[in-house]
């Protein structure tokens, strides 16, 4: 039996509960193909820090460089753990793993209400393939005379043409994949340095693919097409600021960020790719069994598909939306009673029986 090694990072709050809940989707559909996936788990982020001051061990990248895959939950306890020093990793994996494509899917399933007014099930379904490397949470920048009168800070947003120019090759691949059509998010209108070159590079870029249609709204006015008008968007192109967004306002047409998926991909898979659901850490409902695990559990079946598991990934796929169709075993976000480990177990039966 072939066997996958991965790392399996729950992180904090309900990042424990919804990953167990992938682990287990994960096992029975690679197990229906004949395979197995070996996770080894770190307790690192606040679970870490209570016994060493630090979220992770200062070694953590060279742990996880071996892996093709790392598994997150989520990130972040503010009530003890500034949220800059616990999501420190996260951004550190993305920028030294090279992980310049943050994908996210937004898809209203069966099932699911939308809190637009008359969605329904395909309606929505649209991509946001954010730069994940450089751009706005690159860490460029200082903190000048801090708690003084005089205080002052200095962030600057770092934006590269090979970064331009990777992310949006790969939109334009993923385009060609799904409907053709193609979006970026500017606001050349008044970043006149950064996203005027995003414009201009698009336009090269759209003369060497002419089978997609290009189009660029500034991204006041595509957050708000977003909510008026989301079936006209497929697959949309951000920087990392933009991107990040975007993907929170598409988590919420669709009706929750619990069945919103992620994954940060190095395309090269020179170095790890990471997959993380969409929703953060929720530590009010944290230990409770509340959270909803289908984002999770999607985030396992796009790494599994990432890894060319297709076939695994579309069991996984194929037995959320049985669960969702049929509307019986659903968490509280989704009008439910059932808890986290319970949607676990039914989608992983439903993948049981197929």
């Amino acid at each position: 039996m072939s066997s996958y090694k991965a790392a399996l990072y729950p992180g904090d709050g309900i990042g424990l509960e919804v990953t167990r809940e992938g682990v287990k989707s994960v096992q029975a559909a690679l197990g229906k193909v004949g395979k197995k996936m070996e996770f080894k788990e770190f307790d690192w982020g606040f679970r870490y820090w209570k016994q060493n001051g630090s979220v992770v061990p200062d070694d953590y990248l060279e742990i996880l460089k071996d892996y093709e895959v790392v598994y997150l939950g989520a990130l972040g306890n503010p009530a003890d753990v500034p949220d800059h020093i616990a999501v420190a990793p996260l951004l550190q994996m993305r920028q030294s793993f090279d992980q310049y494509v943050n994908l996210r899917p937004a898809r209203l399933w069966p099932g699911v209400d939308s809190p637009l007014k008359d969605k329904a099930p395909g309606d929505i379904d649209l991509v946001v393939v954010r730069e994940n490397s450089e751009g706005e949470y690159f860490n460029s920048g200082a903190l000048f005379k801090e708690g003084q009168e005089g205080e002052t800070s200095i962030h600057t947003a770092i934006h590269t043409r090979m970064g331009i120019e990777r992310i949006l090759d790969y939109g334009f691949d993923l385009a060609r994949q799904r409907s053709k059509q193609l979006t970026l998010a500017t606001k050349s209108n008044a970043l006149k340095h950064t996203m005027v070159m995003w414009d201009r590079i698009l336009a090269e870029k759209a003369e060497q693919n002419k089978d997609i249609r290009v189009n660029k709204f500034h991204i006041d006015a595509l957050c708000m097409n977003f909510v008026l008008r989301p079936e006209d968007y497929d697959v949309v192109v951000a920087t990392n600021l933009f991107g990040d967004i975007l993907s929170d306002l598409a988590g919420a047409i669709v009706g929750s960020l619990g069945v919103s998926p992620g994954g940060n991909l190095n395309p090269t898979k020179k170095y790890p790719s990471l997959f993380e659901p969409v929703h953060g850490s929720a530590p009010d409902i944290a230990g409770q069994g509340k959270a909803n695990p289908i984002a999770a559990i999607l985030t396992a079946g796009m790494m599994l598909d990432f890894m060319g598991e297709g076939e695994a990934a579309g069991l996984i796929e194929r037995a959320v939306l049985e669960n969702l169709t049929a509307a019986e075993v659903r968490t509280p976000d989704l009008g439910g009673s059932a808890s986290t480990s319970g949607v676990g177990d039914d989608i992983a039966a439903r993948i049981e029986e197929f």
